[in-house]
Order: structure tokens, then C-alpha cells, then sequence
């Protein structure tokens, strides 16, 4: 994971079928800010390498 301003890329291992890339990224992420997963959420680019990520507050 390599984080520039306001950008983060993260390098996944699984393939965009059924929504597992998405799965892993959000996973990937709340781990990185040491948050459980249900705070983190997809907004738009389900389908696009490029996404925006909302990171709930509790």
C-alpha cells in the first residue's frame, strides 16, 4: 500500500469477479487503519480501478 495525499494504492491478489477485489480492498483498508470493515465503504467505481472510499466515523 503506498499512500500520496490524498490518493492510496493498494495492490490486491484476487480477481474483479462477484465483488472479491472490492471485498479485499475494504478489508485491506480497515485493517491499514486498524478500523473493523462495516466503517469502510465503496461510494462510486465499483467497476473502476478508481474508487472513492468513505471511512465512517463509529
Amino acid at each position: 500500500m503506498k499512500v500520496e495525499g490524498t490518493h492510496i494504492y493498494v495492490g490486491l491478489k484476487s480477481r474483479p469477479k462477484k465483488g472479491k477485489a472490492n471485498a479485499d480492498l475494504v478489508k485491506k483498508l480497515a485493517k491499514y487503519f486498524g478500523i473493523p470493515s462495516s466503517r469502510v465503504k465503496i461510494i462510486s467505481g465499483f467497476k473502476s480501478r478508481e474508487k472513492v472510499i468513505e471511512i465512517r466515523e463509529s
